[in-house]
């Protein structure tokens, strides 16, 4: 019976990752079909839509546009998720749990209601239509992942680390310098490129907040509010193999170095 339940259980998920991956898939085959419009059988191969889709301008200016943003925003989501991220792990204050809440709370607003928000608080500050009002979003809807993802590595830290390098009369800028980043390292790494794979390929927000300053998800709306074309899988293509590359990476560096290498730890301390 156990054996039945865990085989349904492995077909079901199963079943609804080919759901899920199904038409990224189609997206990708029907990029190179020679033909227009998307139909079985293929027509034929080509990279024409590719060609076609990096000669536009308007398409090279807003993939500029989504790095010129995606970069920024990771770095500074990073920078901002470690700080809450070690304010949770080292200090207890009054008001925590209202904190954390906080700090945790934008990835579980509908998008469109966090567009709107932000259209209306920008706008009293002249800011809205432009790629600084992109960058304070998505620095926003960054923040949580960052704060998460470090967060866990902190919790993976010795508590004896930071007092043995204060017991060797570190400051405690010090030890947060030599002992505390360098453990949180690939955390970081790993927060920078998933916030950053975020930023490029957010939508929503950036749709309300942009203007004129279109990012590539928001090209491709304005794609499919004109005639149907082939170029859309093509950019669609580019956009989610660069977004899962960044993820997967990502992934890859926040699960290194999952035991703690305490030696290394106490040696930066040392040198503190």
């Amino acid at each position: 019976m156990w054996n039945f339940l865990r085989n349904a259980g492995r077909s079901y998920m199963l079943l609804v990752l080919l759901f899920v991956l199904a038409p990224i898939a189609a997206s990708l085959v029907f990029s190179f079909n020679a033909d227009r419009f998307p139909s079985l059988p293929l027509k034929g191969f080509t990279t024409d839509w590719y060609r076609e889709t990096f000669s536009d301008p308007l398409v090279l200016d807003a993939f500029v546009r989504s790095l010129y943003v995606a970069v920024p925003a990771g770095m500074l989501s990073t920078l901002l998720g470690f700080a809450a991220a070690y304010t949770d792990y080292r200090f207890s204050f009054r008001g925590k749990s209202l904190f954390n809440m906080l700090m945790l709370l934008p990835p579980t607003i509908p998008a469109v209601i966090m567009g709107l928000a932000m259209l209306s608080y920008l706008s009293r500050l002249n800011l809205a239509g432009n790629m600084y009002a992109v960058l304070i979003c998505h620095v926003v809807t960054g923040l949580p992942f960052s704060m998460a993802i470090i967060r866990l590595r902190l919790g993976q830290m010795d508590p004896s680390l930071e007092p043995a390098a204060w017991n060797l009369r570190a400051r405690a800028g010090q030890t947060l310098w030599h002992v505390v980043i360098p453990f949180c390292r690939q955390s970081l790494v790993a927060a920078f490129l998933i916030t950053a794979a975020v930023s490029f390929d957010e939508f929503i927000v950036a749709w309300f907040v942009s203007g004129l300053e279109e990012t590539v998800p928001v090209r491709v709306l304005v794609f499919l509010q004109g005639q149907v074309s082939p170029r859309i899988n093509a950019i669609g293509t580019v956009v989610f193999a660069t977004s899962i590359l960044l993820v997967v990476v990502g992934t890859a560096f926040s699960g290194l170095g999952k035991a703690s290498r305490a030696g290394k730890a106490v040696d930066s301390s040392d040198n503190a």
